[in-house]
């Protein structure tokens, strides 16, 4: 029956990625941030690194495989993508869709996993830690290479927004210098704990088994 339990925790992984890739359109709409984002950039970038890392981390310490989290994430991406290619189909640009970069970032907590020797605590501190600082960067070179996101947001605006919340240019300040250096500084802070929480959420799941 060995098998019939590792089937089970890889299916597993495979609803919660695809359950959390929802709970982050839902409640980021993060694939549809070109509308807003210079001056969403660091928010969404904290909101998706912490969820990459609490699923990441849950998954990989329930297995104990280094690789998982790189897994999680690949879940992750196909299902966004493929929203990515619902737009496309329904006429939106290629460019209208911007699909978050989880793969290196998971990549990274898996490599602090395995260079640890599987060190729990070392999986939490550092890979959380290079999750929180590199996914923005990940993902600001990611919209470096989309034609024009303010352009495409007013050329095509999302169906769904009411008038009054048209896509306005940001005003330059402080706050949008450098969204890169703040969502890594916040995300470092962050994420740390949220991956915690899913080392946490880990035991209680063995416990639940348990009983």
């Amino acid at each position: 029956m060995v098998w019939l339990r590792r089937t089970t925790h890889y299916l597993f992984i495979v609803v919660v990625a695809v359950n959390s890739t929802l709970l982050t359109i839902n409640a980021g709409d993060y694939i549809f941030y070109t509308d807003w984002m210079w001056t969403s950039f660091v928010v969404f970038s904290v909101s998706q690194s912490t969820m990459l890392a609490v699923g990441a981390i849950y998954y990989m310490l329930f297995t104990g495989v280094p690789g998982t989290a790189t897994y999680y994430a690949t879940i992750m991406s196909i299902y966004t993508w493929v929203a990515k290619g619902a737009w496309f189909a329904l006429g939106y640009p290629y460019d209208f869709v911007v699909v978050p970069v989880w793969i290196p970032s998971a990549m990274l907590m898996d490599l602090a996993y395995w260079a640890t020797r599987r060190n729990k605590h070392a999986a939490i501190l550092i890979g959380g830690t290079l999750v929180g600082l590199s996914f923005p960067l990940f993902n600001m070179v990611n919209l470096l290479l989309v034609r024009d996101p303010l352009e495409v947001a007013f050329k095509y605006p999302r169906p769904t927004l009411p008038a009054y919340m048209t896509p306005i240019e940001p005003q330059v300040g402080k706050f949008y210098n450098s969204p890169v250096a703040l969502g890594s500084g916040a995300g470092a802070v962050l994420t740390v704990p949220i991956a915690a929480l899913g080392a946490k959420l880990n035991t209680w799941t063995y416990r639940w088994m348990a009983a």
